[in-house]
């Protein structure tokens, strides 16, 4: 749109003017609406015991490749289901490409998996692909259990 209107007109300033003032506003929209989730990737498997099994909120590991397509898919879901839950629970992301070591200690046999941590144990486990309304009753229950 900016390139057509420069194009049109051939005036750089106000081309340059738009792009400035839509630099300076847009941010802020995002910054505003965006959800907050707390979402970390996991270095390796000393940060994996501090983040994770050390942590004094639940944590969702979520067992994924960067080549899988259903990986790619349940990340959004799980991540707007994580931000509703506003802080009360934390998202782990763990490639099991690059730790292959965790993904062995947690029987990950496929992907994408889910795990939900509660003081440094295992509380339930998703398997594959799940929509929108089966991921939250899977946080619900992690974050209501005592």
């Amino acid at each position: 749109m900016i390139a057509t209107k420069f194009l049109k007109n051939g005036i750089f300033a106000s081309v340059f003017r738009e792009t400035v003032d839509a630099c300076y506003i847009l941010p802020k929209r995002l910054a505003s609406t965006a959800p907050q989730v707390e979402v970390f990737h996991v270095q390796d498997m000393k940060d994996f015991d501090e983040r994770v099994k050390n942590s004094k909120v639940p944590v969702i590991v979520d067992f994924f490749a960067t080549w899988c397509n259903p990986c790619r898919m349940l990340t959004p879901r799980i991540e707007s289901v994580i931000a509703e839950r506003k802080g009360e629970v934390i998202l782990a992301k763990v490639d099991i490409d690059e730790h292959t070591d965790l993904a062995l200690d947690y029987d990950i046999g496929s992907v994408p998996v889910l795990i939900a941590m509660k003081n440094g144990k295992v509380e339930d486990k998703l398997i594959g692909l799940q929509d929108t309304d089966k991921l939250r009753k899977f946080v619900d229950k992690v974050v209501k259990s005592k």
